[in-house]
């Protein structure tokens, strides 16, 4: 791997908190779906994320998007999703845990935007210096 600015490392960072909030969008807006069977009700995607290393810098990359939690299933013979023995499988998917991630994915993006500002900063300062 080629050596990356501080830019660079930035920006991929900010990629991957945008895969990570993409994911839980998805979470919250699936949180409360029904089905007719545990093989076709909604999971949780979460982001798999490995470090890419360079000479003297590393930085991240999504290595892939998993699917997680076991769905639960409820008794409700009259539902119109209901399977032979009258369940209906409930999306596994934890409201609160997503607002929660959700929170600490937009600080950790605030945080690299704000690295980006100041590296943009201190190179604006250097070029002064030049003139």
């Amino acid at each position: 791997m080629a050596e990356l600015s501080t830019f660079d490392i930035a920006g991929r960072a900010m990629s991957a908190q945008l895969v990570r909030l993409n994911t839980i969008a998805s979470n919250l807006a699936n949180a409360g779906s029904l089905s007719g069977s545990a093989e076709t009700a909604y999971r949780a995607l979460k982001p798999v994320f490995a470090t890419a290393y360079g000479r003297s810098t590393a930085t991240v990359d999504v290595a892939g998007i998993v699917q997680t939690g076991t769905p639960e299933s409820r008794h409700e013979p009259d539902h119109p999703l209901a399977d032979a023995q009258g369940n209906v499988w409930t999306a596994a998917v934890d409201p609160n845990q997503e607002l929660v991630e959700m929170v600490e994915t937009a600080r950790q993006y605030a945080n690299t935007v704000e690295v980006l500002a100041t590296a943009r900063g201190l190179a604006l300062d250097t070029l002064r210096l030049g003139r």
